[in-house]
């Protein structure tokens, strides 16, 4: 119990890495901001679209209406989140004479979503380790390597809107912490009592809340940080980053 406990820990740390590498140095600029943005919409859209949804459906007791009935729930749930917050869309979200509101507003969006894929993917990794300690080794260095990126793509943004570093430490620690106590809910359960069903439920909802923050929020907003540039460019690499990740974790689970 505990070897698997600690590897969640481990895993979820790494975003902390990733929010520390953006932070150090000047605060990004435009141009590094937008692709920031678009690389974490490239991740969210692989892992919703390509890992998440497709395993929720493969569960075992998963129906095709259950499942996309609860991606669905997940995409009106965020739109009713988005409702919920203030807009403001300045000309120049890095215009020193104004806040950033919006910017801070993605921020707290993007580390929402990120948190809500962590959770459950805290317990996925716990109970792999639990039962196959080897395997759960090599998905916990899987997702420790894609949670690098999405730590920076969280501690960017808000270290752009409010000019301090322990706050973006801290929204990007935030996303982190959320994977570390969906491990700790799995070891207080002992793990196997977790239904998959639930999880599987769990995982279709929060695929469905991160590509609609990829397509409503943080693609939109990169281009208009940034309009001279492709934010496309940004969210190729995210997937690419991100498909090598998931390759890692299908070659852990083929060994």
């Amino acid at each position: 119990m505990v070897i698997p406990l600690l590897l969640t820990l481990l895993a979820g740390a790494a975003t902390f890495v990733g929010a520390l590498s953006g932070v150090l140095g000047q605060k990004p600029s435009n141009r590094m901001l937008a692709f920031a943005l678009g690389f974490a919409a490239g991740i969210m859209l692989l892992i919703s679209l390509m890992e998440m949804l497709p395993a929720a459906l493969n569960t075992q007791g998963m129906s095709s209406l259950m499942g996309y009935g609860m991606f669905l729930l997940g995409l009106l749930g965020y739109f009713a989140l988005d409702r919920c917050l203030p807009h403001q869309h300045p000309q120049d979200l890095m215009a020193a004479d104004q806040q950033p509101r919006s910017l801070r507003r993605t921020a707290i969006l993007l580390t929402l979503g990120i948190s809500l894929h962590n959770f459950p993917e805290g317990i996925a990794t716990f109970v792999t380790a639990s039962s196959d300690l080897e395997l759960g080794f090599g998905i916990a260095l899987a997702v420790a390597i894609h949670n690098i990126p999405e730590g920076l793509a969280v501690a960017g943004p808000m270290y752009a809107a409010t000019g301090s570093k322990a706050r973006a430490l801290f929204w990007a620690s935030v996303s982190g912490m959320a994977e570390i106590a969906g491990g700790l809910l799995a070891f207080v359960l002992l793990g196997p009592v977790i239904s998959p069903l639930i999880i599987a439920a769990i995982m279709a909802m929060v695929a469905g809340i991160m590509v609609a923050l990829s397509v409503d929020e943080l693609m939109p907003l990169a281009r208009d940080i940034d309009p001279q540039n492709n934010p496309s460019y940004g969210v190729l690499c995210g997937m690419t980053v991100m498909g090598f990740s998931l390759t890692l974790l299908e070659m852990s689970g083929a060994g």
